[in-house]
């Protein structure tokens, strides 16, 4: 944005582009004006730069002893070139990112606010770069009317289009770190319990089975008779084994001494 202070230099060294000054009309033509600065170089205005709009003449805009306000463009050697037209506050050769500038809210848009910022086009904050939350829309940050800080995140020249930004320049929001939650332990087992499977389901002891009901059924004495039966019948088979094994070494050995006593 443009200074509206008038500044009157004590010397050229001090005359900057875009300074604002004072000066007395002493000479028109038709290609522009002669103006008197008070300084050792005139200062002179081209007809194109007397209005914002076309004109056709110079005595359309001023007129010799008229005094006028005007701004730098250029410093010479044997002049300064003035203009009548408000120069831009920030040109886009001087415009760059990461740069921090004031602007006012111009106009919102579902999508974002546009800033004015001194530039050729007011730039825009894009609704993700109002704030680090979640922005539903403009209006909730930010109005018309505004002053608010912004700072430059892209240029294009050729587009003309200036993208800025909010929420660079506030700070980070604190990250709140959750607490672990305490892990579930699991209840020790009591002694002498266990998860062993049995190796096969179908197998078990009919003493579990009886332990019951300490009254055994018909079935359950039918059971536990054929069970000792069983048990029985497998002793004789074992001794009737070990007999016949034990018959067969007399043999043997009775053949051999024969056979010793032979010879």
């Amino acid at each position: 944005m443009t200074d509206d202070t008038q500044i009157t230099p004590t010397s050229q060294s001090e005359v900057q582009p875009k300074t604002k000054l004072t000066g007395k009309v002493v000479k028109t033509t038709l290609a522009g004006v002669l103006v008197d600065l008070g300084q050792s170089l005139p200062g002179v205005i081209h007809i194109s730069q007397l209005s914002a709009d076309p004109i056709k003449s110079v005595d359309e805009v001023v007129k010799v002893g008229q005094e006028i306000q005007a701004w730098v463009k250029k410093v010479k050697n044997d002049r300064i070139e003035l203009t009548m037209v408000e120069p831009l506050g920030l040109d886009w050769k001087e415009m760059k990112p990461q740069q921090t500038l004031k602007g006012k809210v111009v106009r919102l848009e579902t999508y974002g606010a546009f800033v004015e910022i001194g530039a050729e086009k007011p730039g825009l904050v894009h609704v993700s770069e109002m704030g680090h939350g979640y922005v539903k829309t403009p209006a909730d940050v930010v109005k018309e009317g505004d002053e608010i800080d912004v700072m430059i995140i892209d240029i294009d020249r050729k587009k003309k289009q200036i993208r800025l930004s909010m929420k660079a320049l506030l700070p980070e929001p604190e990250v709140v770190e959750e607490k672990p939650k305490p892990e579930r332990t699991r209840s020790a087992r009591p002694k002498g319990r266990t998860n062993k499977k049995r190796e096969n389901q179908n197998e078990f002891d009919a003493a579990d089975v009886l332990k019951v009901d300490p009254t055994p059924t018909a079935f359950e004495t039918a059971w536990q008779a054929a069970l000792e039966k069983s048990k029985l019948h497998r002793s004789l088979k074992s001794k009737r084994s070990k007999s016949n094994d034990d018959s067969n070494d007399t043999i043997l050995d009775r053949t051999l001494q024969n056979r010793i006593k032979t010879n």
